[in-house]
Order: C-alpha cells, then structure tokens, then sequence
C-alpha cells in the first residue's frame, strides 16, 4: 500500500529556513512524482513544488521560486523540501502527495494527478 508522511514543520521566525521531509512507503519514487502542497486557513489548496521521478522534472510556485528547493533520495525513499526567506504568507499546513504512475513536472500539479496523501505538518511563520 502507497503511503507517504511528512515531518518538519514548526514554527520559525521570518527571515528563516525550514526544511520538510516527505517519506515514502509501499512503492519505489523511480515513476512517481512527488509534490508538495499548502493549506491555509479558509484557502485552497495549492501546489508548491513537485519532482518527478519519471523524467526528473521539477516545478515551483512563483511564489516560491527563489526561496525553496526540492531534491529526492530515492535509496531513502525520501522527498525533501528547503524553504528559505520564509514570510507570513508560507504559513500553512503542508503536505506531500504521491502521483499516478509516470506523471511530470513539466507543468503545475493538479489535485487529480495525485492519488496518495500525507497526513500534512504545519508551518508557521512568525512576522
């Protein structure tokens, strides 16, 4: 069974950095993408970053494009998301999602390419 849990979250100042980890279980990351996603309160969900494993492929929110970065471990089975410069507006509970089979990161995630779900972890950033 594909399973995926993320760890990392907490509360930091701003101005700071805060990496999340995203691991998986049940299945090996080589055709799979893996994404990261946010919440905030009364907001939808949104896409924040992805790696594929298919065709090693990355995507990043405009948002975030100059403060975080994604890498993969697959012998760990291991996604990793290093957030600098954090502000205010990255507070969120975050979570890591799996995808259907041989999906890219050539363009934004959308919610029905992903098919397994992390229970999320919350950040916070105090301003």
């Amino acid at each position: 069974q594909m399973q995926v849990a993320e760890s990392g979250g907490d509360l930091v100042q701003a101005g700071g950095s805060l990496k999340l980890s995203c691991t998986a279980s049940g299945f090996t990351l080589d055709d799979y993408a893996i994404s990261w996603w946010r919440q905030a309160p009364g907001k939808a969900r949104e896409a924040v970053a992805c790696i594929s494993g298919a065709d090693g492929s990355t995507y990043f929110k405009d948002s975030v494009k100059d403060r975080f970065t994604i890498s993969r471990d697959d012998a760990k089975s291991l996604v990793s998301l290093q957030m600098n410069s954090l502000n205010a507006e990255d507070s969120a509970v975050y979570y890591c999602a799996a995808s259907r089979p041989f999906i890219s990161c050539r363009r934004p995630p959308t919610l029905y390419e992903y098919q397994t779900w992390g229970q999320g972890t919350q950040v916070t950033v105090s301003s």
